[in-house]
């Protein structure tokens, strides 16, 4: 039986117009004159089942391909290539881990209009090989072809075994959270 003889409807993730955004924030002595890095996540994929008629049937799984990630803030050139590696290379090691993985295991809505939902996503976030609960928070509006979620959630980098990143000779040192926002588009497959 397929989703849609479920009653489910099945999007899927279109990075291009999607935004996800990774904010870390600086530490330290310096951390009110250098600047807090904040990180686009290129590389989504991902599929959406979405129930109109039972919120709470829906589900969510999403890949993302940790070398996607770019910095947005305006840095010079030598220090967009160190923080780059050290993000790369020391902290994601993507070599390694070239999957970042999601994948729902309940989910809570409330219906807000016909078209738009209060949607919280329990599920596994799989980062740096290990495995933690994360809760989505977001708000949802479908379409006819679409369905657009908005949301944030947090990490603390230690949970998953990533090194904390120092760079610029150990001036820039950046604390253990990590502070996420999406804007997901998706489209309907037939």
């Amino acid at each position: 039986m397929t989703p849609e003889n479920n009653g489910l409807l099945r999007f899927e993730i279109d990075a291009k117009p999607s935004l996800f955004t990774v904010q870390a924030f600086a530490a330290g002595k310096l951390s009110a004159v250098v600047h807090s890095p904040k990180f686009a996540i290129r590389g989504i994929s991902g599929e959406i089942l979405y129930a109109p008629e039972v919120l709470d049937k829906g589900s969510l799984q999403m890949n993302i391909d940790p070398g996607s990630l770019e910095i947005l803030d305006e840095v010079s050139g030598v220090d967009r290539r160190e923080i780059e590696r050290t993000m790369f290379d020391e902290v994601l090691e993507r070599n390694a881990y070239p999957r970042i993985a999601y994948k729902s295991v309940q989910v809570n809505a409330t219906r807000l209009s016909d078209n738009m939902a209060r949607v919280k996503v329990a599920g596994d976030l799989t980062l740096h090989g290990i495995t933690h609960r994360v809760d989505l928070d977001s708000q949802v509006v479908t379409g006819e072809d679409t369905l657009r979620a908005q949301g944030y959630f947090s990490i603390m980098q230690s949970d998953y075994g990533l090194k904390i990143a120092c760079v610029a000779g150990g001036t820039l040192r950046l604390k253990d959270e990590l502070k996420f926002a999406f804007f997901i588009m998706a489209r309907r497959k037939l």
